[in-house]
């Protein structure tokens, strides 16, 4: 039992990666592995049971979280946009408006700087510029690793020029 405690988190790391070869998504092998060594962490002695009576308040703050609510809601917008087809015509009339008749990658890049600049979460910016802008440069043959990429430095880069310049 010391050699258990002793070592918990090689044996939660082990834990997880037997959760993970099962074939359990990722996010339920996280919780229950937590779930699993909390119980045994408290059955050892090494946790106090006060922690267990604490869990629901972590939870609620994490649901208050405001930022956090930023995802789910930006990635809601972009299939929204690119499932009406105003995504396909957002980017023409930029590329219009600034003279980029070539390269839509320029166009995804100037909308994910623009996102990133206005959102106050990067992965916010990058889901929702993933769904908007990706389709329609993979419809256009460009390689998925390049669109993808373009549209992780662009909401990146479109983050740190808001918070540097703003």
């Amino acid at each position: 039992m010391e050699f258990i405690a002793n070592n918990m988190a090689p044996i939660m790391f082990a834990g997880l990666i037997c959760f993970l070869l099962l074939g359990f998504p990722v996010a339920f092998s996280l919780g229950a592995c937590g779930l699993f060594f909390a119980v045994v962490g408290i059955e050892l002695g090494v946790l106090p049971e006060a922690l267990m009576q604490a869990l629901p308040l972590r939870i609620y703050g994490i649901m208050q979280n405001e930022t956090l609510l930023a995802i789910p809601f930006f990635t809601l917008m972009g299939l929204i946009l690119e499932r009406s087809g105003m995504a396909e015509d957002l980017l023409d009339t930029v590329g219009q408006l600034f003279g980029l008749s070539g390269w839509r990658g320029h166009r995804g890049d100037f909308g994910g700087c623009h996102a990133g600049g206005h959102h106050r979460v990067v992965a916010a910016s990058v889901i929702s510029m993933g769904l908007i802008s990706l389709p329609i440069m993979l419809r256009y043959g460009y390689d998925r690793r390049i669109a993808s990429g373009v549209i992780a430095a662009s909401g990146t880069l479109g983050r740190s020029f808001r918070h540097r310049w703003c």
